[in-house]
Parts: C-alpha cells; sequence; structure tokens
C-alpha cells in the first residue's frame, strides 16, 4: 500500500478537480457492496481490526499506577484490559484469564466495559491472580496442578503504543508497521497540539443500524451540509456551485478535510439556535475560544483562510476533529455488517467559570443535534442500499469530487481486505 502526500499536489487550480490529482482513484462509480455483505464483513474482521492500531483511549484515563480501563472490540471478537503499571508504563493484554479461559476483568456484566484502580487482577472464578505487568502471581491450591510454571501463564500481552496521548492497540502478534510508521507525516503532523490541555470531556454512544462506514462516509464530504443541515450553511457562505470544502488531502490510508468560510457568530439569528446567541456558543463551540499559542504545521495544511475545521481521519475507524481551542473525537466500532456503535466525545479546556462551563455544555447539546440528523439517515441508507443490491440490480453509485475521501475510504478498505486476501493464499 502506498502513501503519497503533498501540499503542493492538493493546491487546487483555479479549473480542474480534486480527484484527478489520484489517478489510481478513478472518476466511475463506485460500489457499497462492502457495507451490505455479511461475508466481506467478516474478511474485514481479519483483515483491518486484527491487523490496524486501533485507538481505544486517551492516557487521562489511566492517570496512576493501577489504573486500568477494558475494552470491547466485537469487530475483532475480544476484549482487552489497558493498564499502568509500577513503571508508569501503559499495557494492554488480552482479558482472559489463562486457567480456563474465564473473562479477568469486568464488573456487574461480563458484555459491558469497566474501569477502575487495582494493585493486582483476580479472576472471579478461581482466584488466580495477575501483577500489573501481566504476570502470574498466584494460583489458588497451587500443588493440585502437575508441573505448572507460573512464568509460562502470564496474561497474553497486546501491542499498545501512545500518540499524542492517544493510546492505540494492534491485535497482530506481529505489527508490519510501529504505530507512528502507521500514521505517517500528515497525522503526526499534530505533534505538539496541546490535546493533553482538554480534559473536560462531554461523552456520547449509539448504536446505530448501519454499517460502520456508512456513518465514518457522513463526516467526509460537506456536499451533504446544504440538504441535510441547510440551517448550519446559510447562502451567505455557499459559492455559485453549493458549498464546497477548502482542502483535502491523503495520507496511505489516512484523510484530512478543511472547511472554511463565515464564522458562525457573523450569521444573522435565524441561522442559530436562540441558545446559541445568548450563551455565544454552539456548533463550533464557544465563540471566544483561550489561546493555545502557536499550532503545530500539520494543523490547517492547505492555510485556508478563513478557516474552520480540520477533519482527520485515521484509518480505520477514529476522526479528530480540530476547532478553534477544542476538538471532538468520533470512533466508529462495527458490531455486525450492518450494525455499529458510534462513540463521540467533545473535548474542551477546563471551564474557569460557570458561563465557560455552560458555553461547552451548549456545544455539547447542539453537537448532539447535528450528529442525530446525520444518524437519523443511517438506517434509510442501510437498508436502501441493502435493497438496491439485492432486488433492484443497482451495483455501483456516482460520486462527485467533493466526495472523493468517500471514494479513497472505500478503496482503502479494499486495498487492506485484498493484501489479507493475498497472504493467506501465499499461506
Amino acid at each position: 500500500m502506498t502513501r503519497t502526500t503533498t501540499a503542493q499536489q492538493w493546491a487546487k487550480p483555479a479549473e480542474g478537480t480534486w480527484t484527478e490529482h489520484y489517478p489510481e482513484l478513478g472518476t466511475a462509480p463506485i460500489s457499497f457492496e462492502d457495507s451490505v455483505s455479511p461475508e466481506f464483513f467478516e474478511l474485514e474482521r481479519e483483515a483491518i481490526f486484527k491487523r490496524a492500531w486501533l485507538n481505544v483511549g486517551r492516557i487521562e484515563q489511566l492517570p496512576r499506577t493501577g489504573s486500568y480501563f477494558t475494552k470491547e472490540i466485537e469487530a475483532a471478537r475480544t476484549s482487552v484490559i489497558l493498564v499502568r503499571d509500577r513503571a508508569g508504563d501503559i499495557k494492554a493484554f488480552h482479558n482472559v484469564c489463562r486457567h480456563r479461559g474465564n473473562k479477568l476483568v469486568w464488573s456487574e456484566f461480563p458484555r459491558e466495559e469497566s474501569a477502575g484502580t487495582c494493585r493486582q487482577f483476580t479472576c472471579k472464578y478461581h482466584g488466580w491472580r495477575y501483577g500489573l505487568d501481566g504476570a502470574l502471581t498466584f494460583v489458588q491450591q497451587e500443588g493440585e496442578f502437575f508441573d505448572l510454571d507460573k512464568e509460562e501463564f502470564g496474561l497474553v500481552p497486546v501491542h499498545c503504543d501512545v500518540w499524542a496521548g492517544f493510546v492505540f492497540v494492534n491485535l497482530d502478534p506481529h505489527p508490519r508497521q510501529t504505530l507512528r510508521e502507521f500514521l505517517g507525516p500528515m497525522i503526526t503532523g499534530l505533534d505538539g497540539y496541546p490535546f493533553e490541555e482538554m480534559t473536560e470531556w462531554y461523552e456520547f454512544t449509539a448504536d446505530n443500524q448501519s454499517n460502520w462506514k456508512l456513518f465514518a462516509d457522513a463526516f467526509q464530504e460537506y456536499y451533504h451540509v446544504p440538504g441535510l443541515h441547510p440551517q448550519q450553511i446559510p447562502n451567505a457562505v455557499r459559492t455559485g456551485k453549493g458549498f464546497e470544502c477548502a482542502h483535502f488531502q491523503v495520507d496511505g490510508p489516512h484523510r484530512m478535510v478543511s472547511t472554511g468560510g463565515a464564522r458562525r457568530w457573523t450569521l444573522p439569528p435565524e441561522y442559530m439556535y436562540p441558545i446559541e446567541r445568548i450563551t455565544r456558543s454552539g456548533l463550533v463551540g464557544p465563540w471566544e475560544s483561550p489561546d493555545l499559542g502557536e499550532m503545530p504545521p500539520g494543523l490547517n495544511p492547505g492555510r485556508v483562510e478563513p478557516w474552520g475545521i480540520d477533519n482527520f481521519q485515521i484509518f480505520p475507524n477514529i476522526e479528530i476533529l480540530i476547532y478553534r481551542g477544542w476538538y471532538l473525537l468520533y470512533r466508529y466500532w462495527p458490531t455486525s455488517y450492518n450494525t455499529h456503535r458510534f462513540e463521540g466525545m467533545l473535548c474542551f479546556q477546563p471551564a474557569r467559570s460557570v458561563r465557560e462551563r455552560v458555553e461547552h455544555e451548549v456545544a455539547s447539546v447542539v453537537f448532539k443535534e447535528f450528529a442525530l440528523q446525520d444518524a437519523g439517515m443511517l438506517t434509510g441508507t442501510q437498508t436502501a442500499l441493502e435493497s438496491a443490491y439485492r432486488t433492484a440490480g443497482l451495483s455501483s453509485f456516482p460520486v462527485n469530487d467533493q466526495e472523493i475521501l468517500v471514494r479513497h475510504f472505500h478503496k482503502a478498505v479494499a486495498d487492506w481486505v485484498d493484501a489479507y486476501r493475498l497472504d493467506r493464499a501465499e499461506v
């Protein structure tokens, strides 16, 4: 899989298109069979979710020795434990006791995620204990076992690494790339952005009746905004061709898009909810954001002015949307070929006053309103696509120049599945 990215390539000429810079993507209609096929989803499990680096959390969730949380990765049919060990390092393990395979760490219900702080992990079934480093430290009635070597029965480690405070795991026993190699220069160009200062979080989860890629598609283009969110993009910021994004860029399997346009607070009142005008906060966050100092060169790579949002889409299932003074995180976790769990998190610097706290809460509520508008389309899209493939005989759909990242995303998924098929054939 090749990696290409330069700012020069993506400086759109006065005449021409974004797509023409990447002839390998083509311009023909594309297939969405990858979003309606149970067989393809089974390949995605193996080719992507058991091979790619997956973001499972932030280091702030592991603030001290013994802090832990679990993550259920249904697409890979596994559960992992993340823990800060006594050396201060973050480790990951499969959430399985080595005695008889019981799930090791859970609270009220085994299928739900849990978090906390402990000195060791103790299996609820037979009492085997494991240190924070995964070593087996205690076996109930050890003398009744036959030649048991505790050093051979520690927790099974999972490759784990951290970038910019984001904790990633890779379920492949032999990852083909380090995390930094996988992320590449477009994403690591954000090194130095103060993610760690934005620790006031507003979190949302939703179980959606659609393939995981369909919701991700909605945030890779803004062609849908005038139709689905007309109050967000008034005529004042539309071009003669409709609303057009200012910059697109790809790097390996990853993508990003920048938007610009008029500041929301300069728009006529009818394009805002009354609460936005009263609190001076809303869809784009607080109107007066704290000064973050000099920004890393990877932010706003197209040097868009006026700049609005950068949406960095890290393959396969995480998006980081950077606004002025805060950021928004999306994750899409497949649960079947036509369902997924969506996670959203708004991240602000801690409020210094009641007013700032209200601004953050208003932004989170308005965000949820617009997210629901997007999510409300998903079941209809999924059911219609399934009908199209199974009964209507439709096998491909056109996408335009503003939807280049949709085209790129589905090609990246296909490339990873094809690479897995090739590896399996060679074996």
